[in-house]
């Protein structure tokens, strides 16, 4: 049977309330073929998770209505390698039983995780730009850096598509200390992979069909589209960061923190980008329509936080996509019109200036 994740928004919840509820989930669960695995409360932010086996979402719904009343507010289906990826179990923790009642048992497990995400420079293009050993030596380098830094700071490796290394933390200051020092341990060699890093944080289910889907998205684009070397952080990690003043370290040349007007700006600009990127019509009058934004304020703020304009931005992206397609088995043609591009000789031009080589020895790496 398929694995549910829910979102009950629940102002002023306790532990014991939440433990209260899945005891009388568990009650009923047979009865509409319900598997209730675990839960997660967090009490400050007023929010509860179940963790579900069920046939489907109608069932999680009715069950919870007849046990307790409390609705879930959002329900996704989920993965449970991913769920444990990014939260840690898939059971209850052991260990949390109420003296005076033993068969309730209460945990204050908050589901909030601060995401990292560390990006390096396409596989392709490091082989063409440095050659096939040395290419192969870095991304090793890499990897062997993060995970061994995301065991030192109590990291959770998720397994997601694509190239780039997404993290859990429990803790931002474990979440922050942990970029660092892949930045620094890396040193040389991240400029030579172009190193990026973004940290984002929030809920496993919040208003996406993907567990932590928002969250994931805003770290990549906060690694895609930031400038220079710094690591780029949500403005919510500013909000929730503890420990600013440890002595010996300058914030301004290592971090970029993003002001929450210019992070919803980005979100917005992107998912612009994300719906239309493969319409060929699509221009920048349609991006101002869309973002309801005058030409010359698009461009000042796009140039500002992505350091290029609107076009130069709608090209890029139609060209990272096209890396993605052409490691597929869509032949150039089919990738020039996917991409949103109109002649595949304009798509090789742009393709050749931007990334240093033609599509076709692109593929053939």
């Amino acid at each position: 049977m398929p694995i549910y994740m829910d979102r009950h928004i629940v102002p002023g919840i306790e532990a014991k309330h939440a433990a209260e509820a899945h005891r009388e989930d568990l009650k009923i669960q047979d009865e509409y073929g319900c598997r209730c695995m675990t839960y997660w409360v967090d009490e400050e932010r007023g929010s509860a998770f179940c963790l579900i086996d069920a046939p489907d979402m109608e069932s999680v719904k009715k069950m919870h209505d007849r046990a307790h009343g409390l609705m879930p507010h959002e329900i996704v289906q989920v993965n449970s390698n991913v769920v444990e990826a990014f939260l840690g179990r898939i059971a209850d923790p052991e260990g949390y039983t109420d003296p005076q009642d033993p068969d309730l048992k209460i945990f204050n497990d908050p589901a909030f995780r601060i995401i990292l995400i560390a990006k390096a420079k396409d596989n392709r293009l490091l082989k063409n730009s440095l050659g096939k050993d040395k290419a192969k030596q870095l991304t090793a380098l890499f990897r062997e850096i993060v995970r061994k830094q995301l065991a030192v700071h109590e990291g959770r490796e998720v397994e997601l598509k694509g190239e780039d290394i997404v993290a859990s933390f429990v803790s931002v200051t474990q979440a922050v200390d942990c970029a660092v020092a892949v930045q620094q341990d890396l040193h040389v060699a991240g400029e030579l992979i172009e190193l990026k890093l973004g940290l984002n944080a929030g809920m496993p289910v919040n208003k996406s069909p993907e567990l932590f889907g928002d969250t994931v998205k805003m770290a990549r684009y906060l690694c895609a589209y930031g400038t220079g070397p710094q690591i780029r952080m949500a403005s919510i990690i500013r909000e929730i960061y503890k420990d600013e003043g440890r002595k010996g370290r300058n914030d301004k040349p290592l971090f970029y923190w993003m002001d929450p007007v210019d992070e919803n700006f980005l979100q917005l600009l992107l998912d612009t980008l994300a719906d239309h990127w493969n319409n060929p019509q699509f221009g920048v009058s349609d991006f101002c329509e869309k973002m309801s934004m005058s030409k010359s304020k698009l461009y000042r703020k796009s140039t500002e936080l992505t350091a290029h304009s609107p076009n130069e931005l709608l090209r890029e992206y139609r060209l990272q996509r096209s890396l993605e397609l052409l490691r597929t088995d869509r032949n150039i043609s089919q990738t020039t019109f996917d991409c949103g591009f109109t002649s595949p000789s304009y798509f090789t031009k742009c393709f050749q200036q931007r990334f240093g080589l033609q599509p076709m020895t692109y593929v053939k790496i």
